[in-house]
């Protein structure tokens, strides 16, 4: 599924190692509190890898409190899914970046396709959301990626430049933001780009990252869509890749602590 006009405008070859491979869990809206704790219990007691990882655990709001709580000294972080761009005001339903980091979190997610594509959330939204998360000192996790039409037409590139043009700021450096490139038809599907189509994406969204920023050669890009324990280590070694964002394996501990094992092995 090789985009055909993709063109190298440079080769930066593997990113330079200034983050460790960061993993990152996204429960979407799924587990109670019982299951919650029961998993993260799971995964403390079944995780060896010292500080060679970065492993965040993002789940719904309703758990970010007790899960803070839980995995306090433990070498796990914290995210939400998502914030408002406000600081706080009459926006019913929503939560602000200020209220995450006073839970304890330290990443947000922002402009997931299932945001942008179920709640129509835009890109001038997500800018205006990642600028407010850097504000209270949340690193913005920003997703990117096209839908099979757009790749099928030859506009995968075009379209994942747009929203890195349009959704990362000025500010964005490799402190405060990391991107996560998700191939929409990838997404709970079951179905997972082909290496050279995750290179090549990786390799142009970090062309993009450069020509914005002096540290753009520095920002994460991670990977997401259908990544399981049987895929996590050949996606761990394509250049450019700094890890990964998981969804549906992020549910079970068994199968995510493979995933974070996988990296171990790449790192």
């Amino acid at each position: 599924m090789s985009d055909k006009n993709f063109i190298i405008l440079n080769d930066p070859g593997k990113p330079k190692m200034t983050h460790q491979l960061i993993i990152a869990g996204n429960w979407k809206m799924n587990l109670l509190r019982d299951g919650s704790r029961k998993l993260i219990s799971d995964l403390q007691k079944g995780y060896t890898f010292g500080s060679a990882m970065k492993v965040i655990l993002i789940p719904p709001a309703t758990l970010l409190g007790s899960i803070a709580d839980q995995i306090r000294n433990s070498p796990f972080f914290l995210g939400a899914q998502n914030c408002h761009e406000e600081r706080f005001g009459a926006f019913t339903g929503e939560v602000s970046a200020e209220m995450l980091a006073d839970l304890g979190c330290t990443y947000v997610v922002l402009g997931h396709s299932e945001r942008r594509t179920l709640f129509g959330e835009t890109n001038n939204q997500i800018r205006a959301r990642a600028s407010s998360a850097l504000d209270f000192g949340l690193t913005a996790i920003i997703c990117v990626g096209e839908s099979i039409e757009q790749r099928q037409a030859g506009l995968a590139m075009d379209t994942v430049s747009k929203q890195l043009e349009e959704c990362v700021g000025s500010e964005a450096n490799s402190n405060n933001c990391i991107i996560a490139y998700e191939p929409i038809w990838a997404i709970g599907t079951g179905k997972t780009a082909e290496l050279q189509d995750i290179e090549e994406m990786h390799r142009h969204i970090r062309n993009v990252l450069i020509a914005k920023s002096a540290t753009g050669n520095d920002i994460p890009i991670l990977y997401g869509g259908s990544v399981k324990a049987e895929n996590a280590s050949n996606i761990f070694a394509v250049p450019q890749v700094g890890g990964a964002l998981v969804g549906g394996a992020s549910l079970n501990s068994q199968d995510f602590l493979e995933i974070i094992k996988a990296g171990q092995r790449n790192d």
